[in-house]
């Protein structure tokens, strides 16, 4: 055959392959919006995996392609829309960094004691105390914080200030911590979206000199709110109460927060859909039925669409009483959308709703995709708006008489198990790659707390605000408690049953991208093609089994270095160390507990043999060894090991790579695998790069300057 003529037979193949793509996105017309939401988010994705900041002019890239979009749209629909997912992407991205862009530097705090002078902005009920957040705070009388702060007043402190108080207390303050180990979540991150500067607690008890004008409404109505909840209903159950009105869930006793999260009953807590959707369904079914009692009314009034934009505005009211948490920000946005579906009498739920919600979101908060609340929160909408969309026309009709009401009866049973497992099996992914657990039961805890939920607490405490101007709460509170007692005894039994909740490897980032594409491949299509999505999602999966866990942790201050034995963790502990930073490596590791290094002998893993001097970690027996330096001579340990580590700075020359005090100082957490061809190591520093919230390399005292050591890759 000629190049003539083999040149011609590609360009057919092409063509006929464009032919049936372009065919088959005919075919899926219907569905080709919500994947812009998509491509908004993955720029935005985008921006959060780079080594280091865009270009100012990275963000005015999205206008011109937006209006390229839009023009050739007009003319080529398919062809516009697939430089639309283009323009989207771009959009996100340009959101994203703007956002970082406008945020205020972090304060350089003291590293001793301070003196605090602040305004209190807003109060948390603790299980023991309080947590005050702090606003244009004053560091030893200096300038006032760009950020806010917190700071957990003693247990013992008598002062219960209210927002608007100004409060003057001592106090080690301490910028937010970095990642437990490279990978982990950011906390850094967080808080430079989020405004806090950094947290820390009282040496001493607090003064509070009232303020004149008052604080800020909504946080004054929901400390009195949290108030008189928690003096109605004492104990756990007055604490979940006032999680329910008024979003904080500080006050909860970890045990009561330990048996929720393994009965699968967690997103109870989180005020989310469930919340907003019993809120403005029961104002919306009382403002009816009191227009449609007045005659006069219900001959002038269109009680349907004034209900429904009314209970929008206590929907709104909600949202801001509780935070405006991510979830609560995608139902509200959901919410006012199926308000217009119904006074325009379109459909109130779909995917376009969905996807209009989640960009609503994405350009307002950008770093919310990265939490697990933003993907669970919408994972389990959209399997629950494409399950239901795939079930409807497979359930039986009604029949007549008695059979209509059985089968009523029936749909809201199976309308229960099937919402449950729907929205478990979405948020199955995401709960293993952001927390490493597996809760074997929630079907079964959530068929028994749901209705309790819906039926009697939620609106018995609807009913408890609105009488707390009369101060008559407590004829509504009685039952709301109740109910939480009877939640929180599912919670307890379920949470008591064998394997309730299963600790496992956390699948890495890269399998839960595989799942989270898989997702939306079969929940947004139409046609039979969505079925491909399966296997991504069984893939992502999988995808742990092929992510090896560290050899080697060491935690930002050295006083963790945790050795994996076999498929254990045995870890070095020293005084003062996180417990936060433990339980994210036993996190990593699927482990509920760890072991101690032996003083002397080997370990029950073998992996491990230990010394009072040191300990030596040698994976595989070919591979190359690396010595945990206890006490000794460095000299010594680095003798035979291709890398020693060390709680202590490591003074002298070693011909070995070295992970002491002075590396993590400068770095960050390490992570280490030994393997056959040599030592591979990640620094914190390494992993995030050069981004806004990442702190500066660290100078010694006294060093007018110095040129920064290169991250360990």
């Amino acid at each position: 055959m000629s190049y003539a003529a083999s040149r011609s037979s590609r360009i057919l193949a092409g063509v006929a392959v464009a032919s049936r793509a372009a065919a088959a996105l005919a075919a899926e017309r219907a569905r080709l919006a919500p994947w812009l939401a998509v491509a908004l988010g993955a720029g935005v994705l985008a921006y959060f995996a780079l080594p280091e900041e865009p270009p100012a002019a990275a963000i005015w890239v999205a206008p011109p392609l937006l209006a390229l979009a839009l023009w050739l749209g007009l003319r080529q629909p398919l062809a516009g829309w697939a430089l639309g997912l283009l323009a989207a992407g771009a959009l996100g991205f340009a959101a994203a960094a703007w956002q970082a862009g406008r945020q205020p530097p972090m304060p350089d705090l003291p590293r001793g004691a301070t003196l605090v002078a602040a305004r209190v902005a807003a109060v948390e009920l603790l299980p023991e105390g309080q947590r005050l957040t702090l606003e244009a705070a004053r560091l030893d009388g200096g300038a006032p914080l760009a950020r806010q702060i917190r700071v957990r007043l003693k247990t013992e402190d008598p002062a219960r200030p209210q927002p608007g108080d100004t409060v003057r207390l001592r106090a080690l303050v301490r910028p937010p911590a970095p990642p437990a180990h490279p990978g982990a979540w950011d906390f850094q991150r967080a808080a430079w979206f989020s405004g806090l500067g950094g947290s820390g607690f009282a040496l001493g008890r607090a003064e509070v000199t009232p303020g004149e004008a008052g604080g800020p409404a909504l946080a004054t109505l929901r400390a009195a709110i949290e108030a008189r909840v928690t003096a109605a209903i004492p104990g756990p159950a007055g604490a979940v109460a006032a999680a329910l009105l008024t979003g904080g869930q500080s006050a909860i006793p970890p045990v009561d927060l330990a048996a929720m999260r393994d009965s699968g009953l967690a997103h109870l807590l989180s005020v989310s859909g469930l919340h907003i959707a019993i809120v403005m369904g029961v104002s919306f079914a009382v403002l009816r039925l009191l227009l449609v009692l007045s005659p006069w009314l219900a001959l002038r009034v269109p009680a349907k669409a004034v209900a429904a934009v009314a209970a929008l505005g206590v929907g709104g009211l909600y949202l801001l009483l509780t935070g405006a948490a991510v979830p609560m920000q995608r139902s509200f946005a959901m919410a006012a959308l199926a308000t217009l579906a119904l006074l325009t009498g379109r459909r109130a739920l779909s995917l376009r709703a969905w996807a209009l919600a989640a960009a609503a979101v994405l350009l307002v908060q950008p770093a919310a995709v990265l939490g697990a609340s933003f993907q669970m929160s919408f994972a389990a909408v959209l399997a629950l708006i494409a399950g239901w969309e795939w079930l409807r026309p497979r359930l039986p009709r009604a029949g007549p008489g008695r059979a209509r009401w059985r089968r009523r009866l029936a749909l809201a049973g199976f309308g229960v198990v099937a919402t449950s497992i729907l929205a478990g099996a979405a948020t199955t992914p995401f709960g293993l790659h952001h927390f490493g657990r597996l809760q074997l039961y929630g079907v079964a805890a959530n068929a028994l707390a749901v209705p309790i939920t819906s039926a009697l607490v939620m609106p018995a405490g609807m009913a408890a605000v609105a009488l707390m101007p009369f101060g008559l709460e407590g004829l509504a509170l009685a039952p709301m408690g109740w109910g939480v007692e009877a939640i929180l005894a599912v919670a307890r039994w379920v949470a008591g049953w064998p394997g309730a909740a299963l600790a496992v490897a956390p699948i890495p980032a890269w399998g839960l991208g595989l799942c989270a594409f898989g997702m939306l491949w079969l929940c947004l299509w139409l046609t039979p093609m969505r079925l491909l999505g399966v296997p991504l999602i069984l893939a992502g999966l999988a995808s742990g089994a092929w992510q090896r866990p560290p050899d080697i942790l060491v935690s930002a201050d050295a006083r963790l270095i945790g050795l994996r034995d076999g498929e254990g963790l045995a870890i070095q502990r020293l005084s003062g160390a996180s417990g936060l930073t433990r339980e994210t490596w036993l996190r990593l590791f699927g482990a509920a507990e760890a072991a101690a290094l032996p003083r002397e002998g080997t370990s029950e893993g073998g992996a491990i043999a230990c010394r009072p001097a040191a300990c030596t970690l040698r994976p595989d027996p070919g591979g190359p060894a690396a010595v945990l330096l206890r006490t000794g001579p460095a000299a010594e340990a680095c003798a035979g090991a291709a890398l020693v580590v060390s709680a202590e700075p490591v003074r002298g020359r070693c011909a070995a790579q070295v992970i002491d005090r002075f590396a993590v100082w400068r770095n960050g957490a390490h992570a280490v695998w030994l393997e056959r061809d040599g030592v591979r190591m990640l620094s914190d520093r390494a992993a995030r790069g050069a981004r806004p919230w990442v702190p500066p390399v660290p100078v010694p005292r006294g060093t007018p300057s110095a040129d920064p050591p290169a991250p360990v890759e």
